[in-house]
């Protein structure tokens, strides 16, 4: 498989290529043994990872049937068919295929031998542990026999509030292997937030920590947890783990060392249906109950087998990291390298402390091969001015993720000055509807400064006009429009459908529409220019709040910002709103002119704010990202709680000062 380059018709258009492919690592990337593997045994041959794209979004059944046999999936029951129909809502994928995601995760293979490390484990104050595939085989039976004395079968739910830590990973493998279903909140969500995601599902068993760390300080939570066993119809059981404390007691419930005490529990693993449900993740939930989404264990396996081991090139003997809570999708798929025998590193607590350091020390200390984080904590890290490649021995980085956000382009070059020009940026961005990317990286690809260098295998994205017709170099709606293993099985209490039709398949009949304003270049790359539903619509002009953020916040004295267009709010002028949380000393009077001076000439002068206002802090969902649609719909005049659940925001006074302003106008 040649590597990837610019043809000569688009090459001057070109943004600057910031890495490119080493051709002796590109040539052994498991990317490439598929290629081979492909042209050997389906006869495709790809020239490159276009042709190789083109066929998987082409020929869906011979793609992911091919994948399937490439990864060694485990059936217990082979499917009579790959896919019976492509229509979505509805694709039925692999009928009549048995077999459990934690048995792949876990059956003795290459890098899952006893003694290969499966996990390591920091937190915050300190607290590190290494566990073998061996002990952690040991570790999910014991926890899975504890499920069992508690009643919990196939179909049941199991829920935690549980911070990234060993145990929360036992409990859900444990579950996975039960053909149980799983799902799990960050203990920092607020009681009215964990309530309304854990008590649509009625779950069978709480496993719930006594309390977490964050920022220096502990926090006890048992009196949430307490009250949130009382409201959760048809609970048997409350485990609590003893995380802050080892002698941490809750009257009632489960000790975890005792529901993990039979030491020699068999494992084993019930054989699902290919779309029999793996966990529940939840929306946002910022205008209404969050939605319970629910996938496969066959399309999870699939989808992340092939995310983690062709596109970040993640294998046995690696060490995959990457900074999330078990409230965010990239938890779930940062489990997958489990299924692909490389290490996961598991960090709890926060990013920044002491200092924002504390990640690259970890990755320095514990080899981390692909870190991946936060576009935030990267722009932070440049801000700060820190330069990991002179403080901090990170050579095992060979790869840096980026998804929440836009990474900027100053985050590009940072990536490269600071960190190291041989370190391959997988900017990516994908959604928990999902669970993985869409666009993002593959290691036979170049960069390009700004870009997502690629559509992922089996994803055929498009950007969509108002008509529904495909561009090229044009901004448009994000869409795919060919269905994948792992798009939800359905909507929790969603019987029909109709919640899930609703929410992707409304405009464009057929289409998934996702949300996001994406143009997709001649190269094949993509940017990413935040959420459509928040486009800046300025005189017929549009353009994402992303362009408007990375110009902004470019600027050393602002430290955070919201913009809102209320144009279409009116139906007349409306205006521009920049919202700025300003760094300490800085003062709005000073920055002002170089903003407006900034914004016209990198943006345009349609798009310089009617009025810049000073905030104390952007308010943020759980997951962190910025809440524009709420903000929105309250500047417009909406009922508070019809525009914003105040218990799916992890900052929810922050509302104030919008709900101040939209009183005054």
């Amino acid at each position: 498989m040649s590597l990837d380059s610019d043809s000569d018709s688009d090459a001057d258009a070109a943004p600057e290529r910031i890495w490119t492919p080493n051709p002796g690592r590109a040539q052994a990337s498991a990317l490439t043994a598929f290629v081979d593997w492909v042209a050997a045994h389906r006869g495709v041959r790809a020239a490159d990872y276009a042709e190789l794209h083109e066929w998987s979004v082409t020929d869906l059944a011979g793609f992911w049937s091919g994948l399937a046999e490439f990864a060694g999936v485990i059936w217990h029951d082979r499917p009579s068919a790959v896919l019976t129909s492509r229509e979505m809502p509805g694709a039925r994928w692999f009928p009549g295929g048995t077999l459990n995601y934690a048995e792949h995760a876990l059956a003795p293979g290459r890098g899952r031998a006893d003694a290969d490390a499966a996990v390591v484990f920091l937190r915050e104050d300190g607290e590190q542990a290494r566990v073998s595939y061996g002990e952690l085989r040991a570790q999910v039976a014991a926890a899975r026999a504890g499920l069992v004395a508690a009643g919990v079968g196939r179909g049941d739910r199991v829920v935690a509030l549980a911070p990234n830590c060993v145990q929360t990973l036992v409990a859900f493998l444990a579950t996975a292997s039960l053909g149980a279903i799983w799902s799990s909140c960050s203990p920092d969500f607020g009681a009215r937030a964990v309530h309304d995601r854990f008590a649509q599902i009625e779950p069978a068993v709480l496993i719930a920590v006594d309390g977490y760390f964050y920022g220096g300080k502990s926090y006890d939570i048992r009196e949430t947890v307490d009250a949130l066993r009382g409201q959760l119809t048809g609970l048997r059981q409350t485990v609590l783990i003893p995380y802050v404390s080892a002698s941490a007691a809750l009257p009632g419930a489960v000790a975890w060392p005792e529901f993990t005490a039979e030491a020699a529990a068999a494992l084993e693993f019930e054989p699902v249906p290919f779309d029999h449900p793996l966990w529940v993740l939840y929306s946002s939930g910022t205008t209404g109950l969050p939605k319970g989404i629910v996938h496969g264990h066959g399309g999870i396996v699939l989808e992340h087998i092939k995310s983690v081991r062709l596109q970040f090139d993640v294998g046995p003997g690696e060490r995959f990291f990457w900074f999330t809570t078990t409230g965010w999708m990239m938890w779930n798929l940062l489990l997958g390298g489990l299924l692909v025998g490389a290490t996961v590193v598991l960090y709890d607590g926060s990013p920044g402390y002491p200092d924002l350091g504390a990640l690259w020390k970890m990755a320095r200390d514990h080899r981390v091969t692909v870190f991946g984080v936060s576009a935030g904590y990267l722009q932070a890290c440049l801000k700060q001015g820190l330069r990991p490649r002179d403080d901090y021995d990170v050579s095992s980085i060979r790869a840096i993720g980026s998804t929440g956000s836009p990474l900027s382009s100053e985050g590009f070059r940072w990536i490269v000055d600071a960190v190291g020009s041989d370190v391959q940026i997988i900017s990516c961005s994908g959604g928990t509807e999902l669970c993985t990317a869409f666009v993002g990286g593959a290691p036979t690809v170049p960069v390009w400064l700004g870009e997502l260098s690629c559509a992922a295998l089996g994803a055929e994205v498009q950007a969509f006009d108002e008509e529904g017709t495909a561009r090229i170099d044009e901004v448009g709606e994000l869409v795919l429009t060919e269905p994948m293993p792992s798009m939800p099985v359905f909507f929790w209490n969603d019987p029909d459908g109709t919640r899930l039709r609703e929410a992707y398949f409304e405009d464009y009949p057929g289409v998934w529409r996702h949300g996001d304003w994406i143009k997709i270049t001649p190269r094949g790359s993509s940017v990413i220019y935040g959420r459509s539903d928040s486009t800046l619509n300025r005189g017929g002009v549009r353009m994402g709040t992303a362009d408007f953020y990375a110009v902004v916040e470019a600027l050393d004295e602002v430290a955070d910002s919201l913009v809102i267009d209320t144009t279409a709010l009116s139906g007349t002028g409306g205006e521009l709103l920049c919202f700025l949380v300003l760094a300490p000393g800085a003062a709005l009077d000073d920055i002002e002119p170089t903003l407006r001076a900034e914004l016209r000439r990198e943006l345009s002068p349609r798009h310089v704010p009617d009025r810049f206002v000073v905030i104390g802090e952007v308010p943020r969902t759980l997951n962190g990202k910025k809440c524009e649609v709420p903000v929105k719909k309250i500047l417009a005049g909406h009922e508070v709680d019809k525009a914003v659940s105040r218990g799916a925001l992890a900052n929810p006074a922050a509302l104030d000062p919008f709900i101040k302003l939209a009183a005054s106008r």
